[in-house]
């Protein structure tokens, strides 16, 4: 590209009110429905800033090298949709679908995506241009080449797949964030907030790392080459190396060790022998699965992305173990010890969290003061009496679960999904 074709030049856009943009979402919504009266919605070098789209259908829409800056976009519905080039600087979009949206060369600077969905999204680089009468193009000013994530915040988002190579994310906050597969290749995340978020089969390759919070990250599978970590927080976060007690420390095979547990169990303590995972790294096994392991104990362990289903886990020990990403439907944890137990994306559909009756009239309830259940799914979980003190339920699905005598002081609980439904009984 010639020396002209660099020269940027001022391209201003259209201002609409709220009306105008109400009676475009409207027939948008009819055409997304084959309704009559429906047409596509175009609103390409448009100044929308501060106005209201919450909770609006803009699926498929056309919104490029728009000005949304600070609009209200809480909920919307932005799946396909075309926001290439446009400035959602500050914008609410919590709650956002985004999903396989085009947001190349967009500016998100500290914009607030907590929880949105921008799986397979699109925010590589990207600048917009115009041709010139002569036919040369001519760069439009005030556009950035990079995605610009600066300050951002993408809490509990899901950034599946997506697609933020060359971006800008410096100060970004992405803790607690589904990245599995995206696509980092030379990103900026100076500063940025990593803690807790599931970087699974990344590539992180030549990206900028340093002074980064990546506190209890997951990075296993993550493609790091040329990766620039000097002053980042790497502590608890989960490579593919062993990060805890291997298991070869045990003496015996684990299948020999269960067994001999499910003896203990079924004779009361009179045979067998009870069975200690406490600190082990237990990632790579498929022992555990629909085993009974009542009074098990594993403080500390690691059981991240483990098929628990079908496992009886009645009054196990499982004070400050990894369990996130676990899928636990349906298991029996009635009377278990979860203290300070982190079950972050964890499947405990329909499991019992109840008390344990341990003897006529005595009741052992189940211990979850200080546990990480963000983004896990609860739905129809049984919390009865269980001790639920200062624990996280922040963005975790709890529609459905009982709750009958919990105790939820200083816990995290606005913010779940159904909490405050008449199906969430009993609390």
């Amino acid at each position: 590209m010639d020396a002209n074709a660099q020269q940027q030049v001022n391209r201003p856009r259209q201002r609409i009110d709220q009306a105008t943009l109400d009676r475009v979402l409207e027939r948008h919504e009819r055409y997304l429905t084959g309704r009559h009266g429906g047409q596509r919605a175009v609103l390409v070098y448009m100044d929308l800033s501060h106005l209201v789209l919450a909770g609006r259908n803009l699926a498929n829409a056309e919104i490029a090298a728009s000005f949304l800056i600070e609009a209200n976009l809480a909920g919307a519905d932005l799946g396909h949709a075309s926001l290439f080039g446009s400035d959602l600087t500050r914008a609410d979009l919590r709650g956002a679908n985004l999903m396989r949206a085009d947001l190349r060369g967009a500016c998100l600077r500290g914009a607030d995506l907590t929880g949105a969905n921008l799986f397979d999204a699109d925010l590589r680089d990207g600048r917009l241009a115009q041709k010139a009468r002569t036919g040369e193009l001519q760069m439009i000013a005030v556009n950035l080449s990079s995605t610009e994530l600066t300050g951002a915040k993408m809490v509990n988002a899901n950034l599946s797949q997506a697609r933020l190579s060359g971006s800008m994310a410096m100060f970004t906050d992405f803790s607690d964030a589904i990245m599995r597969s995206c696509k980092l290749v030379r990103a900026d995340l100076r500063n940025a907030n990593l803690s807790g978020a599931n970087l699974e089969g990344a590539d992180l390759s030549g990206a900028d790392l340093r002074g980064a919070d990546l506190r209890n990250a997951v990075l296993m599978r993550a493609q790091m080459a040329m990766t620039e970590t000097a002053g980042a927080d790497l502590t608890g976060a989960l490579t593919d190396k062993l990060a805890g007690r291997s298991l070869e420390e045990l003496g015996q095979p684990l299948e020999q060790l269960v067994r001999l547990h499910e003896t203990w169990v079924q004779s009361f303590g009179a045979e067998g022998r009870q069975l200690d995972l406490s600190g082990f790294d237990l990632r790579t096994t498929t022992r555990l699965s629909r085993a009974q392991l009542s009074a098990l104990k594993a403080k500390g362990a690691i059981f991240f992305g483990l098929d628990l289903e079908g496992t009886a886990l009645q009054a196990a020990q499982l004070e400050e173990a990894d369990l996130r990403s676990c899928r636990l439907a349906r298991v029996d944890l009635r009377g278990a010890n979860l203290r300070n137990a982190r079950l972050n994306l964890a499947d405990l559909r329909d499991c019992n969290l109840g008390p344990l009756v341990i003897a006529e009239g005595r009741l052992a309830p189940s211990k979850l003061e200080g546990a990480v259940f963000r983004n896990a799914d609860l739905r129809g979980a049984d919390l009865r009496r269980a001790d639920c003190r200062r624990a996280d339920f922040a963005a975790a699905n709890v529609t459905g679960a009982n709750w009958g005598g919990a105790q939820i002081e200083a816990a995290e609980i606005g913010s779940a999904i159904g909490f405050g439904s008449p199906a969430a009984a009993h609390r």
